[in-house]
């Protein structure tokens, strides 16, 4: 019988390690700076730790797949929604808002419930809670909020005092107060909690029509809560309740699972509703919109990694594939930009490029360099955009958003090169220069453009006739080049 070699210990070089004790001048003696394995095991150590999240930092996640039951292709062009029993891999983190790491999972406050969908399309990230509201309404709140969850600067404790002193000053809070407080304040398990986007995104269909949506998770668990007394006693046991729940619940193969099902509001019906339909502190009536299925969320594999694949995960509510968009939700428009934002501080400007957060579809744009960029979907191709190289990524106005309303101001992509004149003041400042300025002038460019692409010099050389005619011949004629026969076939007035 042949015996089992097990692997060989490297160094994080690859470099085969003989011995794991640390080299020493004789056996009582110092260490030695030579020994490079303990170093490198010491320095690695000192940096294991990444900064927690600022809020929802104590959290549980699973992978998952998302099923598609019924057909809402009328309502979004989506392709996570294109056919009914479509699968979709997605990873759902659930969390804790104001604890830190390492707080009680059973304590009274919201729960977090991120998704991420691994679509042909890209990443689509919903981020939202168990409760359908929040706090506030105004961006310019949430940070101060998150403060009074947090401890005080001065006693390092939490106050009760900070807490209600900004609740009572911002009377839109008491929707989710309300909330927090009844019954449902403490939940048993992730398992047993409901899911929702919250905000008011918007879906778009094939036609280009928009309208507006919201994202609902029901339970199939059913909601079950603590208590304050048996949360109490549950925490004085066992203070990753919830992570234990989980866990242990897909390992022994019961799967949780979420009925996916969204409400829609025409813009007619916004304009008509008797709240701000944008507004995160409200919710939409279910008798008036009712709940619509989509869909069976389901978690079925644990993390094997928790650091990689818990602590590292990052969800934005700017991943959205077409077919989905925001709204004019306040608080969204500032998510859009916070979030990602709060991953490249705190996992690096490449978090997507980690496995967990990496999209399954082909990744090419022009962002470059950072932390740890591996450059494995750019290479040595170029990174500016525009550019008029052959094979390079371009976009494609299939997937543009439409246009849409808001008020009377139209939501749009307004191309910044329209009803533009880039070379009436160019010429009055070239009709300043005397003869001898405007030869060095165009000397110097035909220095620098005579290293490009003939098809380069030839656009720039339009724009220069654009601006005086004897711009342009200057140019032409100190880069060698016989423009008669173009500006025949272009037509003088095109370039004078």
């Amino acid at each position: 019988m042949t015996e089992k070699k097990c692997p060989i210990l490297t160094t994080s070089d690859g470099n085969p390690i003989g011995e794991q004790q640390a080299i020493t001048a004789g056996p009582r003696g110092p260490l030695l700076m030579q020994d490079v394995q303990l170093l490198e095991q010491m320095q690695h150590f000192n940096r294991e730790r990444i900064p927690e999240r600022s809020v929802h930092a104590n959290g549980s996640g699973a992978h998952g797949t998302l099923t598609i039951t019924n057909d809402i292709t009328k309502y979004s062009k989506a392709r996570i929604f294109s056919e009914v029993g479509k699968k979709t891999d997605c990873f759902l983190r659930f969390s804790t808002v104001a604890g830190e790491r390492g707080a009680a999972d059973a304590e009274r406050d919201v729960r977090g419930f991120a998704m991420k969908y691994y679509t042909e399309d890209g990443n689509w990230d919903l981020v939202g809670n168990n409760t359908p509201v929040f706090f506030v309404r105004d961006p310019y709140k949430f940070a101060n909020f998150i403060h009074t969850q947090k401890r005080d600067p001065k006693t390092n404790m939490r106050d009760m005092d900070m807490q209600w002193d900004f609740w009572s000053l911002c009377p839109e809070s008491l929707h989710q107060v309300t909330i927090l407080f009844s019954d449902r304040g403490i939940p048993q398990s992730y398992r047993h909690i409901n899911g929702y986007g919250s905000h008011t995104y918007s879906l778009i269909n094939a036609a280009g029509e928009r309208i507006w949506c919201k994202f609902h998770f029901k339970t199939m668990q059913g909601i079950k809560c603590l208590s304050d007394e048996d949360a109490a006693k549950l925490i004085g046991r066992d203070r990753e309740s919830n992570q234990r729940d989980l866990f242990e619940s897909i390992e022994k193969g019961d799967f949780p699972k979420w009925a996916f099902k969204i409400q829609v509001m025409t813009n007619a019906q916004a304009d008509a509703f008797p709240f701000n339909p944008f507004d995160l502190t409200k919710v939409w009536p279910h008798a008036d919109f009712p709940l619509i299925d989509v869909g069976t969320l389901e978690l079925n594999r644990n993390p094997e990694n928790y650091h990689a694949e818990v602590e590292q995960s990052s969800f934005s509510p700017s991943a959205m594939v077409p077919g989905i968009g925001s709204s004019p939700d306040k608080m969204l428009q500032a998510r859009l930009m916070s979030y990602a934002d709060a991953h490249r501080y705190r996992v690096g400007s490449n978090y997507h490029q980690l496995p967990i957060n990496r999209p399954k579809c082909p990744v090419m744009n022009y962002q470059r360099d950072g932390v740890m960029a591996t450059a494995a979907d750019y290479g040595s191709n170029k990174n500016y955009w525009p550019n008029s190289i052959e094979d390079a990524p371009k976009p494609d106005p299939v997937f543009k958003d439409p246009a849409w309303a808001l008020g009377e101001v139209i939501v749009d992509r307004y191309d910044s090169t329209v009803d533009h004149d880039d070379f009436t003041q160019v010429g009055n400042l070239y009709a300043l220069f005397d003869d001898a300025h405007r030869d060095r002038l165009t000397t110097r460019i035909a220095g620098v453009l005579g290293q490009a692409r003939r098809e380069v010099q030839m656009r720039q050389l339009c724009h220069f006739f654009r601006v005086d005619r004897d711009y342009g011949q200057r140019v032409a004629d100190k880069l060698g080049i016989d423009v008669s026969e173009f500006m025949e076939h272009a037509g003088e007035p095109a370039l004078a």
